[in-house]
């Protein structure tokens, strides 16, 4: 098992520091709020990673790959959210500056940035559809399934939850070093890109 969670974890790197919904949203996390804050956001996206491989583990990547109706309606939740957190952003006057400086726009709860996170990563299909085809792979079907699959849960979100770190990181420095009006353009470049995810996902097919 120990060899099966070393490749997971190399391959389950690779494709969480590729940038995503969840990295956006922890870079301009970190950018806006300081690291600190943005650990709320970090472990609404490790949530989101036990529902989805749990959902898998019970059959539900399954349903969404076989029903066209069940994937339309979790496509089009994930596309309609994630459309509105870009156009935010986009929209966005700079109100979250530094976190030292005072700002007249209250920042976000920390439930508020844990929610976010968490609904952008659960109204997602891809993510059900990758797990879906992903996990089996680590799974040895000759001995207890659940064992497996919450070690490679943990594993995955322990790697997700640095990476997000890593990358609050880089939006907190970058904060610094180009202060309030480059900082805005950060989160509308962030903004955009969001837009673009919502439009690939969009246009995503389910595999018939």
């Amino acid at each position: 098992m120990s060899e099966t969670i070393l490749l997971f974890s190399l391959v389950a790197l690779i494709g969480i520091a590729t940038p995503g919904p969840t990295m956006l949203l922890a870079l301009t996390n970190g950018s806006r709020l300081g690291v600190r804050a943005s650990v709320p956001g970090m472990f609404g996206a490790v949530l989101s990673d036990f529902v989805l491989i749990g959902a898998v583990a019970l059959g539900l990547g399954a349903l969404l790959a076989a029903s066209e109706f069940w994937f339309s309606v979790v496509k089009w939740v994930g596309v309609a959210y994630l459309a509105y957190l870009g156009l935010r952003l986009i929209r966005s006057t700079g109100s979250f500056a530094l976190p030292s400086e005072e700002n007249e726009a209250p920042a976000p709860s920390g439930r508020a940035v844990f929610l976010r996170s968490l609904l952008v990563a659960v109204t997602n299909p891809k993510g059900y559809l990758f797990f879906s085809a992903f996990l089996p792979q680590f799974i040895v079907p000759s001995e207890p399934q659940w064992p497996q699959y919450t070690a490679l849960a943990v594993t995955f979100a322990l790697i997700d939850f640095a990476v997000m770190l890593c990358y609050a990181s880089a939006g907190a420095q970058a904060m610094k070093v180009l202060r309030t009006k480059g900082a805005l353009w950060l989160e509308r470049v962030c903004g955009g890109t969001l837009l673009v995810l919502a439009g690939s996902l969009a246009l995503y097919r389910r595999q018939a």
